[in-house]
């Protein structure tokens, strides 16, 4: 497996992935969105697993801060010039993917890693 946690330190459901992982001995790299940003060629590989839309969080202080619940824009380069844009945690395995916290989805990764 070569897994990244993408959130912030504040995030409490990126606190629990991590611990997840940890518990079972899982190596991660955690990539903190308030200290370095996505690049795009992470982006598109995550976009493989999820949509653009579900990536945004509608209830984060910086959509409302930009008003962007009323502008079109791109999300693309929205996502990636504002980083706390992102829902979090995006685990990420390869080429797959997941937003928020889902341990059912990471304990068939790990076990499909085993085989």
């Amino acid at each position: 497996m070569n897994l990244q946690i993408f959130g912030t330190k504040k995030c409490k459901d990126s606190k629990k992935a991590q611990l997840f992982f940890q518990e079972r001995r899982v190596t991660f790299q955690f990539i903190n969105l308030q200290e370095k940003e996505m690049s795009k060629g992470e982006l598109r590989s995550i976009l493989g697993s999820v949509s653009l839309d579900d990536l945004i969080d509608t209830e984060s202080k910086v959509y409302e801060d930009k008003n962007l619940k009323y502008m079109l824009y791109d999300k693309e380069e929205a996502l990636l010039s504002n980083p706390l844009l992102f829902k979090t945690p995006i685990v990420r395995d390869g080429k797959r993917a997941t937003i928020g916290f889902v341990p059912e989805i990471w304990k068939q990764w790990i076990l499909e890693s085993k085989k």
